[in-house]
């Protein structure tokens, strides 16, 4: 499989709580690549939490910053790239996206909400109606994750060891349509 990729990137989009971290280490790992998570690297970097972050700088200054990780990240080959939920809403992104093998994870909100209800470090669930928070931000960034390369739509009781596996099963098809373009 590594030698099918050739090096290229995995880069991990959908929502948050969807299991991009958790699933992009199981494949890095199942690659030999390296793991990146771009959240964390901006954590790292400015050495404070998302949520400090929002409040200080705001969601269009995160997204800057989240930008800025990206343009480097992309650079760089045989790594699997974890990004945050929002990473698809620039324009600019998906230049840097498209350097690699785009992935959407797809999780409906039900597993998501269950998965983030005692979750107090997203930024962007800090409202009265969390899931009906999360409906409308599926609701408005499905379009641009839909232009992912590979879509897997998680099912009640994957583990993310499934995930991962289906992941590695797709990409073949997926690298021989992009190949005969």
């Amino acid at each position: 499989m590594s030698s099918l990729l050739q090096g290229v990137n995995l880069y991990l989009i959908g929502m948050m709580g969807v299991g991009k971290t958790t699933v992009g280490r199981l494949l890095a790992k199942e690659l030999g690549y390296g793991f990146v998570d771009t959240d964390n690297v901006i954590a790292q970097a400015t050495d404070k939490s998302i949520n400090e972050l929002f409040a200080q700088v705001g969601e269009a200054g995160f997204r800057q910053l989240e930008s800025d990780v990206l343009s480097q990240v992309c650079a760089f080959t045989k790594l699997t790239i974890a990004t945050g939920g929002g990473i698809v809403l620039r324009r600019e992104n998906w230049g840097y996206l498209h350097h690699g093998l785009i992935v959407w994870l797809d999780t409906p909100v039900e597993i998501i909400y269950s998965r983030l209800a005692e979750d107090t470090t997203r930024p962007l669930l800090q409202d009265a109606d969390p899931k009906g928070k999360l409906r409308s931000l599926l609701e408005q960034r499905t379009p641009l994750y839909s232009q992912a390369d590979l879509h897997i739509t998680e099912r009640e009781g994957d583990t993310p060891e499934d995930v991962a596996k289906r992941i590695l099963e797709a990409i073949p098809g997926v690298l021989k349509t992009q190949l005969s373009h």
